[in-house]
């Protein structure tokens, strides 16, 4: 009896798994540990195993991760490549500095015309052209888990409208050509509640057509029409003229605020800066050399911000006119006197595995900054929508 139940303490000894690593360590220090991991790291450790996959998608690390701020944001980019008829999603990876592209076969872009919203947890895309004509459906892009949803409609039809985000509803303006009237140049969404509503502005006070807007202190729109006038919108004040004319009328693209200032693209590679109520536009200088090198013959494709640094995208074609580079830059802004001084910081070579680049050109629609997040921060309503909505 004895030697059989030596043998069997032997079995069940061998047949015992050893614990190592973070799974034989307390769940709180476990969860501190994954605090300060990469997002991208942090998803290739939930890959693993089962036994880390638990951690690594756990509500608690990400509410933590918030707490800390310590989200890293990721760069979402929607690009189009002209011999390819519906534009392509890609992330831009920032360890391997390459375009990665986004499993995107569950929601077909429109042709062009959409516009963009960006929320904590995606992106929505609203209206468009789909076969050259205008739609009103829209979408959502969820950043966190890279999954499509499809939103409730719009009443109307839009492309090229303006779109902004203020608390939680989007605001959407024009876009719905001969057919607009004071009461359905604009519609709102209620993200919450998942419904939209009509937003009856009197043809008085409303722009003629938006050309760039910009959400001022998460609270105000302030928007210059084709006519270069200025207004700023707010849900209890609708559209006020703020008696202010553009200096510099003309096609400039990406508004975007940071602090107190309005930057945006300008020709030639030229990247341009004003106070809102001034609209008195200049040049960021500092920035000649770069100029000189490369944006004078490419120009600025897309204009975006991270924190207080922008970043700019252009197409480049170094090897001659077979090749095709899609390149990046940083640039810190710092003010003295009156003028704002920009200095590149850091540089990229973009690409994708696509072997078209070399061929054709590419248009950058949108590029944006985004905070990735679980749906937990999302309201029990819109968990359960997107739940049955899923593309």
């Amino acid at each position: 009896m004895k030697g059989r139940s030596r043998k069997e303490r032997k079995r069940k000894n061998k047949n015992k798994t050893k614990v190592c690593g973070l799974t034989s360590l307390p769940d709180e220090v476990v969860l501190n540990c994954l605090t300060y991991v990469s997002r991208f790291d942090l998803a290739a450790f939930g890959m693993t195993s089962k036994a880390h996959r638990s951690p690594a998608t756990s509500p608690w690390l990400w509410d933590w991760r918030c707490q800390m701020d310590y989200i890293e944001p990721s760069y979402y980019v929607c690009l189009h490549i002209f011999a390819e008829p519906i534009p392509r999603w890609v992330i831009l990876h920032p360890v391997q500095r390459r375009l990665k592209p986004i499993d995107s076969y569950a929601y077909q872009s429109p042709e062009s015309g959409s516009s963009f919203v960006v929320v904590a947890w995606g992106i929505y895309i609203t209206g468009g052209l789909v076969n050259g004509k205008p739609t009103s459906e829209v979408a959502l892009f969820d950043c966190f888990e890279h999954k499509w949803y499809k939103i409730p409609p719009m009443k109307v039809p839009r492309a090229s409208a303006s779109a902004s985000r203020i608390d939680n509803k989007i605001y959407v303006f024009g876009g719905c050509g001969d057919e607009v009237d004071s009461s359905n140049w604009a519609e709102v969404y209620d993200i919450d509640t998942l419904t939209w509503d009509f937003l009856c502005v009197p043809t008085t006070t409303r722009p003629k057509n938006i050309k760039q807007s910009v959400v001022i202190g998460k609270k105000e729109v302030y928007a210059v029409d084709e006519d270069a006038q200025s207004f700023s919108f707010s849900p209890s004040k609708l559209f006020v003229s703020c008696g202010k004319t553009d200096s510099k009328p003309g096609d400039r693209h990406d508004w975007c605020l940071i602090g107190r200032f309005l930057f945006s693209r300008g020709p030639r590679g030229t990247i341009l800066w004003c106070l809102p109520d001034e609209l008195d536009w200049k040049e960021v200088k500092g920035l000649e050399e770069l100029q000189q090198q490369q944006l004078v013959e490419y120009g600025i494709s897309k204009l975006s911000k991270k924190a207080s640094y922008i970043v700019i995208f252009w197409n480049a074609q170094p090897q001659g006119a077979d090749s095709l580079e899609l390149w990046s830059a940083e640039i810190s802004l710092r003010r003295s006197s009156d003028q704002i001084f920009g200095e590149r910081l850091s540089g990229l070579v973009l690409s994708t595995n696509s072997t078209t680049l070399s061929q054709t050109q590419i248009e950058l629609r949108l590029c944006m900054l985004v905070l990735p997040l679980p749906d937990d921060v999302l309201t029990p309503c819109f968990r359960l929508y997107l739940l049955i909505s899923s593309l």
